[in-house]
């Protein structure tokens, strides 16, 4: 029997203070105690990249990939978190999300939460640093190459990601 650990972090800038379970992980905890389905859990490994979420560690300005399947909650204290449901500002989509709807970026929708995940990700790093228009392609399939589609929407994602990155000022050179 585990002890519950006490944690504190901040979801979607809702700051969260609770105990979990050592081995509570992060996808159970986003479903079940926040009630945040959008996370998803496919592989249940961390290798499909359906469950991606993105952290920036205490103290840190960049934001870190974490797969909330496999991820213990309890390794996040004093962290925060951007889960699909934190994208959105409000009732108004976010460009990446208006680019899905756009360009039909998805078919059964499962992996649709990791690919939006991955792709900002890839947004923040490309803000730190920008790169040339002409290796966006490279880029994207470099940092969303490991994601999983169980439906093969690849095309469409990627169109969507390079529309997004070519329009926002400041991500490329």
């Amino acid at each position: 029997m585990s002890s519950k650990q006490r944690i504190t972090l901040t979801v979607n800038q809702r700051k969260i203070s609770t105990e979990v379970a050592p081995d509570l992980t992060l996808a159970d905890f986003l479903h079940e105690e926040l009630g945040l389905s959008g996370t998803k859990v496919c592989c249940g490994m961390g290798i499909c990249k359906a469950c991606t979420v993105a952290i920036r560690p205490h103290g840190e300005t960049r934001l870190a990939r974490a797969q909330a399947c496999i991820m213990p909650v309890a390794r996040l204290n004093q962290h925060e978190l951007i889960t699909i449901e934190g994208l959105a500002n409000g009732e108004s989509l976010n460009p990446l999300q208006e680019a899905f709807l756009k360009h039909f970026s998805f078919q059964c929708g499962y992996s649709t939460s990791g690919f939006l995940m991955g792709a900002t990700l890839l947004i923040d790093q490309l803000r730190a640093a920008p790169i040339p228009k002409d290796q966006v392609e490279q880029a994207i399939a470099t940092n969303l190459g490991e994601h999983i589609c169980r439906c093969t929407g690849y095309v469409k994602y990627y169109a969507a990601i390079k529309e997004v990155i070519l329009q926002t000022p400041g991500l490329t050179t």
